[in-house]
C-alpha cells in the first residue's frame, strides 16, 4: 500500500473522505502519475494530461483523499453530438480499488453535466472486466439503455498492437 493513503478495507467510511472536484493545470503531473499505475490504461504524455485538466476541466473529475490524487476521469463532449459525453479514461489508484470509487466518480460527473448531456459513450477492451462492470452499473443506476459494438478493431485500426476497442453507449438518460 502507498504510504499516506487510507486502506479501504480498514476504512468503510472512505467515501466520506474523498473530495471530488474539477481538475486544474496544477493537477496534470499527479494525474499522469496516477494513470501510470492503472494498467491497462494507456499512458499519455504529461503535456496531454495537463491539457486535459485545462481544456476539458468541465468534463473531467479529480478525486482526492488526504490531499493525494486517487481518481481521475477524462472526458469531452463529442463535437458533432454535444449532448454526448465521451469518457476517455477512468483511473483509480490501486489502494482504493474495490471501494466503488469509479462508479461514484462517474455518477458525480454525469450529475454535474445532466443539464447538457443525454448520452455517455466510452470505449473498452473486451478483457477490461472492471470497466465493463462499472459502466453497466452506471446504466442501471440511471435507468438508461446500455449498448456496445466494435469501435476500433485490433488489426484494422490499431496495427495489431492494441486490443479491439468496443464502443459503449449509455442513454438516453431519463433526466
Amino acid at each position: 500500500m502507498t504510504q499516506g493513503l487510507l486502506d479501504p478495507l480498514k476504512s468503510p467510511d472512505i467515501s466520506e473522505k474523498i473530495l471530488f472536484r474539477k481538475p486544474t493545470t496544477l493537477d496534470g503531473a499527479s494525474v499522469h502519475h496516477l494513470v501510470a499505475t492503472c494498467k491497462p490504461l494507456d499512458v499519455n504524455s504529461l503535456y496531454c494530461n495537463i491539457l486535459q485538466c485545462f481544456h476539458f476541466s468541465d468534463t473531467a473529475l479529480l478525486a482526492e483523499l488526504n490531499g493525494k490524487t486517487v481518481g481521475f476521469i477524462s472526458g469531452y463532449r463529442l463535437p458533432e453530438q454535444p449532448d454526448t459525453l465521451f469518457v476517455w479514461q477512468v483511473a483509480v489508484a490501486p489502494d482504493v480499488r474495490g471501494s466503488g470509487l469509479a462508479t461514484r466518480m462517474l455518477s458525480s460527473l454525469i450529475k454535474r453535466q445532466q443539464d447538457d448531456i443525454r448520452f455517455l459513450h466510452t470505449s473498452i477492451t473486451e478483457s477490461n472486466a472492471a470497466s465493463w462492470n462499472t459502466f453497466r452499473r452506471i446504466a442501471e443506476q440511471f435507468d438508461a439503455p446500455f449498448n456496445s459494438d466494435v469501435l476500433f478493431e485490433r488489426d484494422q485500426h490499431l496495427d495489431g498492437k492494441h486490443d479491439t476497442e468496443f464502443l459503449v453507449q449509455i442513454g438516453p438518460f431519463p433526466f
